[in-house]
């Protein structure tokens, strides 16, 4: 057998592990990796281009300086920024956003997003559900589930990759598969989880020296090949294909990317906050990566973009921090209309909660889960429009309250899932339903579509 070793790790049920993926048998106590993807075609499952990129804004960004300003308001309220129109007729969002403004037509606006749970953590985001109400080995994150349901579009390309850098609050960190299992565990070219990316002595630190890379797979596949003879099966084959072609790889290499368009997506900033060094940090390229990986196969594509939680200094980390997150966003949503992605790729952009409409002595903005914000963008939905509204101080939604749920069913109503009729096992073997509310937002979807 052939093995990718990396650092113990904790899973879902507390107990060490060695973090692996092993040729024959990529699960834990399940399927393999051939097996599973000879089922899938015996169920009937294809591949589909479509996917899915999560932009988290970790910590809580704060919608009352984003996208849903109150000018009217008090000063204590309404804060340092002032709205801008847009390029869509009535609707406005900061001063600090002007590229996403000047394009709004391809975005979306949730204004009125309600049942956050007041809990510093991607869980929600990334999973639909509540942390507190959890079967046995915890739901699972969105890439999980498309791995589970679909499998690799290209054998060469994990369907779930999570972009997010480690941080140093744990729970910020992506929680995983759940109760699907290590063989639906999104692949992370660098972090804890997977800090080598191990090919036989390859790693992720040697993406630039492309000779010794390009060499150890050469290697690498010729020994792939030889145990692919043993198997004798077009499933094993493609098992093997995942660990030795270079496509994920050149995905990953930003290099080959033409240097205008990077140029768009703008400059890494590691040092944009105060606190960047414990991992919250502004990465530009990984919207970029984003976009090249979801184009190179992945089903899923999560990126954790730095931090929103400004107790204080929230008008000093804003002129820092929503510039940046606002270049990168509208370089990713352009780059999707000019290469024809936008009607297969969905973009999401939101955070765990948001900020206090009152600003507190530290000029800061504290947790505020009453009400949030989710932008949207591509999938085929319609685009140009606000939805939703938050009384004239921006504490509650007075018009169109909109779950977490009902994003996730519209994500998946995107991706051509019947959810209705579309469940998944959990370690008992129960058929769970992939979110609790089946309707997707009805604002969004162009038409009646036949599932």
């Amino acid at each position: 057998m052939l093995t990718m070793t990396g650092r113990s790790v904790q899973l879902c049920d507390r107990k060490p592990r060695r973090d692996f993926l092993t040729i024959g048998s990529l699960a834990l106590g399940g399927l393999s990796l051939p097996q599973l993807l000879q089922a899938e075609d015996r169920a009937g499952v294809h591949s589909s281009h479509k996917s899915v990129i999560m932009i988290y804004l970790t910590g809580g960004p704060p919608h009352l300086d984003m996208v849903d300003l109150k000018p009217n308001a008090p000063s204590e309220i309404r804060g340092e920024f002032q709205p801008i129109s847009t390029n869509v007729p009535g609707v406005q969002i900061s001063e600090l956003m002007p590229r996403v403004a000047s394009m709004m037509d391809k975005f979306s606006i949730i204004r009125s997003l309600v049942g956050a749970e007041e809990r510093h953590s991607s869980f929600q985001c990334v999973t639909g559900r509540m942390f507190r109400s959890q079967p046995l080995g915890g739901w699972p994150e969105i890439g999980s589930v498309l791995s589970r349901l679909g499998g690799p579009v290209d054998p060469a390309v994990p369907p779930a990759i999570d972009l997010s850098m480690a941080m140093e609050h744990q729970p910020y960190n992506l929680p995983g598969a759940g109760f699907l299992g290590m063989a639906h565990t999104p692949f992370k070219p660098s972090g804890d989880a997977l800090q080598n990316m191990v090919l036989n002595g390859i790693d992720a630190r040697r993406l630039a020296d492309r000779g010794s890379l390009l060499a150890g797979l050469d290697r690498f596949r010729r020994e792939a090949d030889q145990k692919a003879e043993l198997m004798d099966n077009s499933f094993a084959q493609q098992a093997l294909g995942i660990l030795s072609s270079s496509r994920l790889v050149e995905a990953l290499d930003l290099t080959r990317e033409d240097p205008q368009v990077r140029a768009r997506y703008g400059q890494d900033d590691p040092n944009c906050l105060p606190y960047s060094s414990k991992g919250y940090q502004a990465h530009m390229s990984k919207f970029l990566a984003a976009r090249r990986l979801v184009e190179a196969g992945a089903r899923c594509v999560t990126v954790a973009f730095a931090d929103f939680d400004w107790h204080g200094a929230n008008f000093a980390n804003g002129r820092k921090v929503i510039p940046l997150l606002d270049q990168g966003l509208a370089a990713l949503v352009s780059d999707l209309h000019e290469r024809g992605l936008d009607k297969d790729v969905s973009v999401v952009v939101w955070g765990e909660f948001s900020r206090t409409p009152v600003i507190n002595k530290d000029a800061g903005r504290d947790h505020w889960p009453k009400v949030t914000f989710a932008m949207l963008a591509g999938g085929g939905m319609r685009t140009g429009q606000v939805i939703g509204e938050t009384n004239r101080l921006g504490e509650e939604a007075v018009a169109r309250p909109t779950g977490y749920p009902e994003v996730f069913a519209t994500l998946y109503h995107n991706l051509g899932i019947d959810l209705r009729n579309t469940t998944i096992p959990d370690l008992s073997g129960r058929p769970m339903y992939l979110t609790e509310s089946h309707e997707p937002i009805r604002e969004l979807i162009q038409r009646s579509v036949k599932l």
